[in-house]
């Protein structure tokens, strides 16, 4: 930085014909650097959305905690003032690469990354040495609010976010993730049938579960949320519990098997979708904790239920909304519901709730046992 701008060492690249540049930043300067429209202004005059606080101490702890390891995408921003980008050379590559140099009384504007702006300033006061590390930033030219609030439109319509299989596959630093994967590898059923790059299963795939599911179904079967650690006994627990499930579930050994194809099951039963899956994990964790002895042999009941579809007067508005099978919350309760008394146990009194305000009332409500 000399009296009058800061420099940066750049790339110079070109979009729409339109020149923009890719500068390294120190994280303890990006805070003071990069200012973010004051949410107290009217939206149709900022060129982000408000800053949700609430997410950055989350993205704050990611990169305090995995200090050796984190990584941020690049922040985007506008600069409002002037620039001048000196090349190291007049000919060849290095002719895109050179000095960047901004006016100090410019205004440099965050378009994309403010929770990461914001997070990079909360991590550096938790670990100071951070601050020498850098961060990506890719700078254009300010060219008025509209322009500034299209960039943001640009940077953010085509987003993707991956799926919450896809999410459970490549998380290694979640214990519950790594169980997840562990049981699903251990059990062969899982193992063939399962799909780990997204949260449904298509009509033409061979694929059965989906790693979401049976991580869900697991983590209700084991009592343990988001934030839980994993104990030596959960795995072998895991792998028990479905072991002996897929031995009462007659059409899943027909799966395994391939005697059916995955699609004629998934749309002709209830225990082809996750909302089964999830329902089996929970009642399965009351099983258990009721009959800790005897609870496989109590397992053996699955075998009363008539999972068909077809089925409707048990399913309809318990499983199935509107024909089509729902994952919800309280949808999950009303068929764990179900499992619960074919196993012979008293609904607790949150599912009996459910039951008496969601369960369809054409049939006999199921009760709580005396």
């Amino acid at each position: 930085m000399d009296g009058d701008s800061l420099e940066f060492t750049a790339i110079r690249g070109v979009q729409a014909g339109v020149a923009y540049y890719v500068i390294m930043v120190p994280l303890k300067v990006v805070p003071r650097l990069f200012k973010f429209d004051d949410d107290a202004m009217p939206a149709d005059l900022r060129a982000q959305r408000v800053l949700n606080k609430a997410r950055v101490p989350a993205i704050a702890s990611y990169i305090a905690n995995n200090a050796s390891e984190y990584i941020l995408s690049s922040l985007c921003a506008s600069i409002d003032g002037e620039i001048e980008f000196v090349p190291a050379a007049a000919e060849g590559a290095l002719r895109k690469v050179g000095q960047l140099r901004i006016d100090l009384g410019a205004t440099i504007l965050i378009n994309d990354g403010q929770h990461r702006r914001a997070a990079i300033e909360e991590a550096i006061r938790e670990r100071p040495s951070l601050g020498n590390e850098t961060i990506s930033v890719v700078v254009f030219a300010d060219r008025g609010l509209k322009r500034s609030q299209q960039m943001f439109a640009d940077l953010n319509i085509h987003a993707v976010k991956p799926t919450k299989s896809i999410k459970l596959l490549y998380n290694h630093r979640d214990a519950l993730a790594a169980l997840s994967r562990e049981v699903t590898s251990a059990i062969p059923l899982f193992r063939d049938f399962t799909c780990y790059d997204s949260t449904s299963i298509s009509n033409r795939s061979t694929k059965f579960f989906t790693l979401s599911s049976i991580h869900q179904a697991t983590m209700e079967l084991i009592g343990k949320s988001k934030s839980g650690t994993v104990d030596e006994c959960d795995k072998a627990l895991a792998v028990e519990f479905w072991t002996a499930v897929i031995a009462n579930m007659p059409d899943w050994q027909r799966v395994a098997k391939r005697e059916v194809s995955t699609y004629e099951l998934r749309r002709d039963c209830i225990h082809a979708h996750g909302v089964a899956v999830q329902a089996i994990g929970k009642a399965g964790a009351q099983l258990i904790a009721l009959h800790p002895k005897d609870w496989k042999k109590r397992l053996t009941r699955l075998n009363d239920i008539d999972w068909s579809r077809a089925n409707r007067t048990l399913w309809d508005n318990r499983a199935l909304v509107a024909g089509k099978v729902n994952i919800s919350k309280n949808n999950v309760t009303l068929v764990t519901n179900v499992i619960v008394r074919t196993l012979g146990m008293a609904l607790t009194p949150d599912a009996q709730k459910v039951e008496d305000l969601y369960a369809p009332a054409e049939m006999p409500k199921l009760r709580a046992a005396s």
